[in-house]
């Protein structure tokens, strides 16, 4: 157990301290990736029946390892009509995270401004394609003054008051980021009783420098991403959904992919009231993830928790990650602005 924490340390003050191990890092993720568009593709704002939606995240994970990774995350995408009569949408959105984690309190800050065109382009399928584009800024930090070095044991005994001789980078680094991404999604019947949804999308497209020391050569790796989800219903009371998400950022990359079983109390003339979907996803050699998710009328909550699997889970004791959405969601004005629309089914988001 000591040889795994001083190699935990190790590799903290690697991460934090070496350019090339920063540059390398992977941008933030949520198991409930469905839940979070700007972060996954800027495309998918307004992909749902609702013309609005406000969301919080909360994330927590590797707390038996050190100090746990914590997220933070609000969103709010809004959709209106192009046009009283028009069945083509501009939709915008804003998302503002905060993340923290280590012995080091190392931060990253964000905040995502989104943009998106949703253009039919099919009526009888109920087809359109989605453009969108997201400008953030992104601030890292750390505290130096929680760094340790071996200069600074005398005897076996630390004192901070040891001079460290090491030469320590500016604590704060920020950068801009551009994303963009394509949506096709489309639902065949007249009941919109199913729908499915296809898309890509890139971030990082300015590469920007990404070194505390201002190292050159050091930038911020291009991270594509391919969402892909269905929904449909199995009669008036049940629905199902598969979601599926692959992202690649430099030499990482991330494949997550599964289902939800969905249970209403129905009425046939509007939106369900009532709303239980459970199920589970799987993160690609790393996690087994079950999810909860109960809606009642604009208010929805979800509740996943990683369970490890891959060769970290003897260090994390299979422990993984708890993740908490709570979202609010629904049209205004009520009246729908004058129209009765479908462009998703509304149980995607």
């Amino acid at each position: 157990m000591l040889m795994k924490t001083r190699l935990l340390y190790v590799m903290a003050v690697f991460i934090t301290f070496v350019p090339g191990a920063i540059f390398a890092q992977a941008d933030i993720h949520f198991s409930q990736f469905y839940e979070t568009s700007i972060l996954r593709n800027p495309a998918l704002i307004g992909v749902s029946a609702d013309n609005y939606k406000v969301s919080a995240y909360y994330r927590s994970q590797w707390s038996s390892i050190t100090n746990p990774y914590r997220t933070l995350l609000i969103d709010a995408e809004y959709r209106f009509p192009l046009g009283r009569f028009s069945q083509d949408f501009l939709s915008v959105g804003v998302l503002g995270y905060s993340d923290e984690a280590g012995d080091l309190d190392q931060k990253i800050s964000g905040a995502y401004p989104a943009l998106c065109l949703n253009k039919l382009i099919d009526a009888d399928y109920n087809a359109y394609l989605s453009v969108g584009f997201t400008c953030g800024y992104l601030q890292y930090s750390f505290d130096p003054s929680k760094a340790t070095f071996n200069n600074q044991f005398q005897g076996g005994l630390y004192s901070p008051f040891n001079a460290s001789f090491e030469n320590i980078p500016n604590p704060k680094m920020s950068l801009v980021d551009i994303g963009s991404g394509l949506n096709f999604n489309f639902s065949p019947d007249e009941q919109n009783s199913g729908a499915y949804i296809l898309g890509v999308s890139g971030y990082h497209f300015s590469q920007p420098a990404f070194s505390y020391d201002k190292t050159p050569g050091y930038t911020q790796n291009i991270r594509w991403n391919v969402n892909a989800d269905m929904v449909h219903d199995l009669g008036r009371s049940f629905a199902f959904q598969i979601h599926a998400n692959f992202a690649q950022q430099g030499s990482y990359n991330e494949s997550v992919f599964g289902g939800l079983i969905g249970w209403r109390i129905a009425d046939p003339f509007s939106k369900p009231d009532f709303e239980l979907d459970a199920g589970a996803l799987y993160r690609l050699n790393d996690a087994i993830i079950p999810v909860v998710k109960l809606r009642y009328k604009s208010l929805a909550m979800g509740v996943s928790y990683d369970v490890n699997s891959s060769p970290l889970k003897e260090a994390s004791n299979s422990q993984g990650g708890l993740e908490i959405t709570i979202s609010i969601s629904g049209q205004f004005p009520p009246n729908g602005m004058g129209m009765d629309k479908k462009t998703v089914c509304p149980r995607f988001f």
